[in-house]
């Protein structure tokens, strides 16, 4: 099974994804080719070499009309972004154009087309609704439908965040700086990128999101900023030590439609690494890592022994806890706060404990590493006093996500295969999501999708 593991210590950005993704390819600079003859107006893609704690990788600029976005900013550690909700930002991260927020720096976007839907701030800037990015996207990007139809869901995401956040409805949302014409050729790369890498499984580390404040107009923000913070929401993200805002929007929201899981890189025989590098310097390298490669049994990772905590093979660690003073609603948040900490399973059963009470049996599966942070959050959301630790072996089989064009758009799959068996279920979110915007039954999306295949 072909993987791509996302190794997002550093958080994540347009630029950053791109370039690293760019460097796993056989040929970047025939690929970047192809990405300056998309037909985003105006758009020039620039990789060039960067080094970061002694690091080798990539940058990807982003030219408009021959000049990069913030570039006369481009050795600030902190400068002010204004937008039309009246908020002012400071950002330790030089992930320039992926911020929903308006820059305050003068970048004048020039068209050869107009859009109804444009919005020009009070510094002349333009941004772009919905309807404006759909009509760059169908009418001016020479890429396939199923990309077009990604980049489309990734802005859907960031409009949807930016909905919930300033309590208007997705129609009236103006982007800022994730709806400037390089913010668009960031999301068009990684979306074409993907298409071109075409993995398996999307496999990506918890999300740096860096810690701190934003200065508002209206007062002080927490990072992440509040729509990074509605995109990653069900993400496992932490804030570490670096103080900044290391996740973009757009980087959210890329992660977001492609990472199929997060968790700890698998048990993977790579095949390439990439490295898209930040602006800044930090004390840890200012980077994304992609790795690519095959992911499979013990046999198909040949050469050295696989390590007894392996992620889908092997041993793997159940944790146990019996409670009898815990709510329904209080163990069902306790799940779900252990298996978004790493935990590869979390399940409860009912059992009898002493005196004939009811109680509730739970159960965590983690690997080696991972077992003495499951028993701090097993003792942190439970009211156990005891956990008790069995070492077992289980046997799997290799799993895939393919996508599938239907009649309805594209429609992901689940794959399972190994000891001679071959299963295959249709996902549930994207059957859920085509039923509700047509009007139509689970079952009959279902039934309709599978006749034709």
């Amino acid at each position: 099974m072909r993987v791509l593991y996302l190794d997002c210590g550093m958080g994540a950005a347009g630029d950053m994804l791109t370039a690293a993704l760019l460097e796993l390819l056989p040929d970047p600079a025939g690929f970047t080719e192809k990405l300056n003859a998309l037909g985003v107006p105006g758009v020039e893609y620039c990789p060039e070499p960067s080094v970061k704690c002694g690091i080798t990788g990539t940058h990807m600029s982003v030219l408009v009309h021959g000049a990069e976005e913030g570039a006369e900013h481009a050795h600030d550690h902190e400068h002010a972004h204004h937008h039309d909700h009246g908020h002012h930002h400071d950002h330790g991260h030089d992930h320039d154009h992926d911020h929903d927020h308006d820059s305050g720096h003068h970048h004048d976007h020039e068209h050869d087309h107009d859009h109804e839907h444009h919005h020009h701030d009070h510094a002349g800037h333009t941004h772009y609704g919905m309807h404006d990015i759909e009509h760059i996207v169908r009418g001016h990007m020479n890429i396939p439908e199923s990309v077009q139809d990604d980049i489309l869901a990734v802005y859907g995401l960031i409009a949807d965040a930016e909905s919930a956040v300033h309590g208007v409805p997705v129609t009236d949302i103006h982007f800022h700086e994730v709806g400037s014409l390089d913010a668009v050729a960031d999301v068009a790369a990684v979306c074409l990128l993907m298409h071109e890498i075409a993995p398996d499984e999307v496999v990506c580390s918890p999300v740096h999101v860096g810690r701190g404040e934003v200065k508002c107009a209206h007062g002080i923000l927490p990072v992440p900023a509040p729509a990074t913070a509605r995109i990653l929401e069900g993400v496992p993200i932490y804030g570490g030590k670096i103080r900044g805002e290391l996740c973009t929007p757009t980087g959210a929201a890329l992660l977001k439609h492609f990472v199929t899981r997060f968790g700890d890189m698998p048990v993977m025989r790579t095949e390439k690494t990439g490295y898209g590098m930040g602006k800044k310097d930090f004390e840890a390298a200012n980077c994304v890592r992609a790795m690519l490669g095959e992911s499979g049994t013990t046999d198909d990772c040949a050469g050295a022994a696989l390590p007894s905590n392996a992620d889908d093979h092997g041993i793997i660690y159940e944790l146990s806890a019996n409670v009898d003073d815990m709510t329904a609603e209080a163990v069902a948040y306790a799940c779900e706060r252990i298996l978004e900490g790493g935990a590869r399973e979390v399940y409860t059963v009912p059992v009898g404990m002493k005196k004939g009470r009811p109680g509730t049996l739970i159960r965590v599966m983690c690997t080696a590493d991972m077992r003495e942070k499951m028993v701090g959050l097993i003792f942190a959301h439970t009211t156990t006093i005891g956990i008790r630790e069995t070492e077992t072996r289980r046997y799997v089989m290799d799993r895939r996500i393919e996508t599938l064009e239907t009649e309805f758009g594209p429609v992901r799959r689940k794959v399972a295969e190994g000891y001679g068996v071959k299963r295959a279920k249709l996902e549930y979110e994207d059957l859920a999501r085509i039923a509700a915007e047509r009007g139509m039954s689970l079952e009959e999306v279902r039934r309709r999708i599978e006749e034709k295949l």
